[in-house]
């Protein structure tokens, strides 16, 4: 995805954006009476009963406007929940939530469409035929609001709800697993000794990276016949002391300016293309679930299992790196970065409950059992989290389940 792509797939979620579209379509449909008014006879215009459509858009306007008001206070309750109750960095995914966005747009078109048909209603400017096809848009705008309602209904009963942003998180993570232009490395670290005397290009300010175009710096590397190697990945966050990139030879100020633009750059960290991201904010709802104050163990053994299907996609993603350019190299993923990012934050705040650290056990060993490859990191993961559950119960039943547990998957035999 090039940079452009990028941002127009950010402007097409912004929230504004469906709402325009639907009013300016709504607009468009009240006036169309005005200029094909004419291609209906007036004989089945007396047919039709029109007369009527000032009414029904009267009453279209003002049911509409307050459909809309509780619809956003309805969309904004759910972010508030979700911000106090789940985790502050899931509310994003909501905001993007496409079911709610096409509601909120649909019913404030509708209102457009009825307060322009109103107005040139009042002006005189369809005549008697041109009432027909308002009539007839009025008919169609009706069927939709009844068939985006009955779905608003059925999906305002789950939106922002526990078990609904875990899934929206787990899709998410999911989704940037995709787009990995890499495998993931199951080694702890990488030898950067072969990247010793290369310029480094180093950003301006302190962000997060949200999107590295790739296919600009290829052309870039082939332009001034240099290797650029990348060291910020999507989600990293990068100061203007830490490179973005290394290029194996010195290039013009125009140069470095274009490979320092083809990294995106934010304040807030984003979740498509860093699955790490997803697996961080899926151990916050575990956390907060599994404060004092909640105490709720259901939801971190939920996130545990939403954890486990990602951490199997990580590791059996195969990336097409004969589709990057040849001169750009791209840095793997850590399997022990997203080991520790996930795992660790629910050993230590459901190291006191045996049900959460027998589950976190059991994934672990599971998934050791399907990736051998990464058993080493895996089982690193499990032991830390063993010990931390063994030092925090109190029970010996409860600690030599958690070693029955660790011992059924990463015994010696």
């Amino acid at each position: 995805m090039t940079r452009w792509q990028w941002l127009i797939r950010l402007l097409t979620r912004r929230m504004w954006f469906r709402a325009a579209l639907v009013c300016a379509f709504g607009g468009a449909l009240a006036l169309a009476g005005a200029l094909l008014g004419h291609t209906i006879s007036y004989d089945f215009a007396a047919k039709i009963g029109s007369q009527s459509v000032d009414n029904i858009l009267t009453i279209l306007a003002s049911s509409m406007l307050a459909v809309t008001t509780f619809s956003l206070t309805a969309m904004v309750s759910a972010y508030s929940g979700a911000t106090s109750t789940i985790t502050p960095r899931a509310v994003q995914l909501l905001i993007d939530d496409s079911t709610a966005q096409n509601t909120l747009a649909t019913f404030l078109g509708s209102f457009l469409f009825a307060i322009v048909g109103i107005i040139a209603l009042s002006t005189g400017l369809y005549g008697e035929t041109g009432r027909v096809i308002l009539f007839l848009g009025t008919i169609v705008v009706i069927l939709f609001i009844v068939f985006t309602l009955l779905r608003w209904i059925e999906h305002i009963a789950r939106f922002g709800r526990v078990s609904d942003t875990i899934d929206r998180v787990e899709r998410a993570a999911m989704a940037a697993v995709d787009t990995l232009a890499m495998p993931v490395a199951l080694e702890v670290q990488a030898d950067r000794s072969a990247l010793r005397g290369m310029v480094a290009i180093f950003p301006e300010t302190v962000a997060r990276v949200t999107h590295v175009d790739i296919a600009v710096l290829g052309q870039i590397a082939e332009a001034v016949d240099a290797d650029i190697h990348i060291l910020a990945l999507p989600g990293k966050l990068v100061e203007p002391e830490r490179p973005l990139a290394l290029v194996s030879r010195a290039c013009e100020d125009d140069r470095i300016a274009s490979i320092r633009e083809a990294f995106t750059l934010s304040h807030h960290r984003v979740f498509d293309h860093d699955p790490r991201f997803g697996l961080i904010v899926l151990s916050e709802i575990a956390s907060r679930a599994l404060s004092p104050a909640v105490n709720d163990p259901g939801t971190a053994i939920a996130v545990i299992e939403a954890g486990a299907r990602v951490l199997r996609r990580i590791v059996d993603h195969q990336a097409d790196v004969a589709a990057l350019p040849h001169r750009v190299h791209v840095p793997p993923v850590h399997l022990a970065d997203l080991l520790d990012d996930w795992c660790r934050p629910i050993g230590r705040d459901g190291a006191a409950l045996v049900e959460v650290g027998i589950r976190l056990q059991k994934a672990l060993g599971s998934l050791a059992i399907h990736a051998e490859g990464a058993r080493t990191l895996i089982r690193r993961a499990a032991q830390d989290a063993a010990e931390r559950a063994k030092t925090a119960l109190t029970s010996e039943a409860d600690q030599a389940a958690i070693e029955r547990t660790y011992a059924s998957y990463f015994s010696q035999r």
